[in-house]
């Protein structure tokens, strides 16, 4: 679990100062062992993947300072590696995020969304984005429910999900839209915070979009968990630049629209 966080932010501004961005949010652990809550030792060196999502937001800007679109952008960077230690962050502590709300950490191995509920509330703080997407190798249940073909697709404006899935399919990145609701939420509860960050085996890539949802309630928010898409393992093993497309595709296709 992260007992530092570094925050890395970028901005290509194209429009009026005036005119609120759009906001990029990926998770950049550099290097995932899980904690205290120890991963399996099988192919952990390829945990160096969990980084997919700041990557993500790297290759988009890299795409914006070449393609110039008429369009304003931020990119927020929560960036950690989770290593056990003497001092680490234990199964049951208490933490208090940036937004004030408390979180039980039930595993440290779901840091993902702990470093990425405090990036949401810092992007909204600092930028004040008309909407944020954040990307993230976020859950292993991800891999389990739609394998390695498709990212998971969630959030809280479907019009925003719709042009998302729309872009992803013009670019061949595809996304799959998981629903979210009242019922994933309730696995959340905690009996000594406001929320645990885990909730249990069942839809754990729900329960996770409904944990970062209770971090960007007042803003358009779209969740992609890319854990099974970023990276290939076996011969080909590394990195695959998903879902870099389908976002400059759909970052193309806001400012022509705009």
């Amino acid at each position: 679990f992260p007992t530092q966080l570094n925050i890395i932010c970028l901005s290509y501004k194209c429009c009026s100062p005036e005119d609120a961005p759009l906001a990029l949010v990926g998770k950049g652990v550099t290097f995932d062992t899980g904690g205290i809550s120890l991963k399996p030792g099988q192919a952990m060196d390829e945990m160096k993947y969990d980084m997919g999502g700041a990557a993500t937001v790297l290759g988009v800007f890299k795409s914006l300072g070449e393609l110039k679109p008429n369009l304003n952008v931020v990119g927020v960077i929560p960036a950690t590696e989770n290593m056990p230690s003497g001092e680490a962050i234990k199964p049951g502590d208490v933490v208090t995020s940036l937004s004030g709300q408390t979180i039980e950490v039930l595993n440290t191995d779901a840091e993902g969304r702990l470093i990425l509920c405090d990036a949401l509330t810092y992007t909204q703080q600092t930028y004040k984005p008309a909407k944020i997407i954040d990307m993230a190798t976020l859950t292993g249940a991800c891999i389990i429910a739609l394998g390695h073909h498709v990212s998971a697709i969630m959030g809280n404006n479907q019009e925003l999900v719709d042009n998302l899935l729309s872009a992803g399919q013009n670019t061949y990145d595809r996304f799959w839209q998981m629903p979210m609701g009242e019922e994933w939420d309730e696995q959340l509860k905690s009996n000594f915070a406001d929320m645990a960050n885990i909730g249990g085996r069942a839809g754990g890539s729900i329960t996770a979009a409904q944990f970062l949802a209770r971090f960007t309630k007042e803003v358009d928010w779209a969740h992609l968990d890319i854990a099974g898409t970023a990276w290939v393992s076996g011969d080909n093993k590394g990195a695959t630049g998903r879902p870099v497309p389908a976002l400059v595709e759909y970052l193309l296709n806001e400012a022509n629209n705009g």
